[in-house]
């Protein structure tokens, strides 16, 4: 009887194993394309042919990675280097859409954008590879819409240039139909499925007050980025929406209403006009490069700052160099400038900084990338739930560029977006 029973339970343990074994593979929630967007002073895939360095990965391919194998379609954008997010969310839409970007004619107007034109020459992406006579660059996605959403993952200024599409594309713009831009009518719920952003300065970043010449800092930045990433790339592709050399870009102009939105003060005006939307799912991720002050034997650049104080944050001795020097207490050698690290300010009508801002990852304040002030947030516990920012993680000893494999090399980092990958296509 016992050796029945055990020759009945070996067939039926038989029987069960060529059932699994001729099972489907379990299918992912969804399989929406993805879209990368860089940040502020960020560059798309062609900007430095020849160099082999990308935004996303540096001399890896974090989009290449997410593929897996060509099982998902992600794509990287890129958007103006140096513009306000309004400008860089149109032509993010554009680009993934189709047709030629169109600014608004009365946001142009009113901010006195650029030089005055709200339909630039030649700035296209064609939707119809069979009706492309000027050769334009293909539109990522031109089925866009609520049947076929996509989801978006932004680094740093990225992340609010997604929030402004959102904005836009949900309700439109607050000036009218701004001369009959499709994107400017609002109304398209649900083309969005999840935003993804990753050290994105939510309420802005101190770096901005603190430094008295910020456009001199960030012209001195973007030239270290271009030779970071060796510009002996060859000649441009004409068709890029970016110019060749971050370095290039005008510091004039829009870079005005730009920088004013990355402090605090303007990113508070933001946070107002861009809602989070309830149809969409938020995950945010921090990423911090500075310790409190020590005596002595913590991980810091003694070099940069010889003698701390344990109330004041400190730049790691392993962070990108040309952020190190303000990262910190002082902004070296300006020892009279305080830096990220200890930047606080209480003036009535303002934003107050207070210690909560002093950790960094050498551009943004950690604190600023859970989410905008203001709006829904918790910490994600395994679900995520839509209208709310589902903040992921700190990532300890990651700088800004650390996240995106500049320094260290993208292996270290591919678990952070295949972590992103795993969330996403489960939605």
């Amino acid at each position: 009887m016992l050796r029945l029973r055990s020759r009945l339970a070996g067939l039926l343990l038989a029987i069960a194993i060529a059932a699994l074994a001729g099972a489907a593979p379990v299918q992912a929630g969804n399989n929406h394309p993805v879209v990368l967007v860089p940040g502020f002073l960020g560059f798309g895939p062609d900007q430095f042919n020849g160099s082999g360095f990308l935004y996303w990965g540096g001399f890896g391919d974090i989009a290449e990675r997410m593929r897996a194998g060509g099982a998902h379609r992600v794509l990287a954008a890129a958007v103006s280097p140096i513009a306000v997010n309004w400008d860089r969310a149109a032509e993010l839409y554009y680009q993934i859409k189709g047709g030629c970007v169109d600014y608004g004619s009365e946001h142009t107007t009113r901010h006195a954008h650029g030089d005055g034109v709200a339909k630039p020459a030649g700035k296209c992406w064609a939707a119809d590879p069979a009706n492309n006579p000027h050769r334009y660059p293909l539109a990522f996605h031109p089925a866009w819409d609520a049947a076929h959403p996509i989801h978006l993952v932004g680094h740093s200024q990225g992340g609010t240039t997604i929030r402004a599409l959102i904005e836009l594309l949900e309700h439109g713009s607050p000036n009218g139909d701004e001369g009959g831009g499709e994107l400017y009518r609002g109304g398209k719920v649900g083309w969005v499925t999840s935003v993804t952003t990753i050290s994105a300065p939510h309420n802005g970043t101190t770096l901005r007050d603190a430094v008295q010449d910020f456009a001199s800092l960030l012209a001195a930045w973007a030239t270290m980025v271009d030779n970071f990433v060796l510009l002996a790339a060859g000649p441009p592709n004409p068709w890029v929406a970016t110019p060749p050399g971050i370095a290039r870009s005008s510091m004039s102009g829009d870079f005005d209403t730009s920088q004013l939105e990355m402090a605090p003060d303007g990113a508070r005006a933001f946070n107002k006009w861009a809602r989070t939307s309830p149809h969409v799912y938020y995950f945010s991720i921090g990423t911090r490069a500075t310790e409190a002050g020590s005596a002595c034997c913590n991980d810091t650049d003694r070099f940069v700052a010889p003698f701390q104080w344990p109330s004041y944050q400190y730049a790691r001795s392993d962070m990108i160099y040309f952020c190190r020097a303000s990262a910190g207490e002082l902004i070296a050698p300006m020892r009279l400038q305080r830096g990220i690290g200890s930047y606080t300010q209480s003036a009535p009508e303002r934003v107050l900084v207070d210690r909560s801002w002093f950790a960094n990852d050498g551009v943004v304040n950690t604190s600023s990338m859970k989410g905008p002030a203001g709006h829904p947030q918790r910490n994600y516990t395994g679900s995520a739930q839509r209208g709310t920012w589902n903040y992921l993680r700190t990532y300890e000893g990651y700088d800004h560029f650390d996240i995106l494999g500049w320094s260290g090399g993208p292996a270290p980092v591919y678990s952070v977006y295949d972590r992103i990958g795993a969330l996403i296509y489960a939605l």
